[in-house]
């Protein structure tokens, strides 16, 4: 998608702080962290997100939380534990539709809050 803030990102056409890139994905900091460690894993493929997902998109799907898991180790985030989040609509507090996730760390967290 052209105007996708998150397509620009994963290109290199926007700066970002870049963690992990394979052919599928590149996650990224987030520029406002809500917790000491946040980072937002995004598909090269442009999906809106959750609910958009098609049964061609199984594969990516499974793929993501594969890659989620990678993210993690990189971060050193895999001993103690952390926190991945979908935000999915609006109302859920997705502010840029493109399918990501959030992966949060580095302190202990609250249920439901972080």
């Amino acid at each position: 998608m052209e105007d996708c803030l998150f397509c620009k990102i994963s290109k290199g056409e926007i700066p970002s702080t870049k963690v992990y890139e394979d052919d599928d994905f590149f996650a990224f900091k987030d520029i406002n962290p809500v917790a000491p460690v946040h980072v937002l894993v995004v598909p090269k493929k442009h999906i809106a997100n959750i609910a958009s997902l098609t049964a061609e998109d199984a594969d990516i799907a499974g793929k993501m939380l594969y890659a989620i898991q990678k993210v993690a180790h990189i971060l050193d985030l895999d001993k103690d534990g952390y926190r991945v989040v979908f935000n999915t609509g609006e109302k859920a507090g997705q502010s840029v539709l493109h399918m990501h996730a959030h992966i949060l760390g580095g302190k202990e967290m609250a249920w439901p809050g972080v």
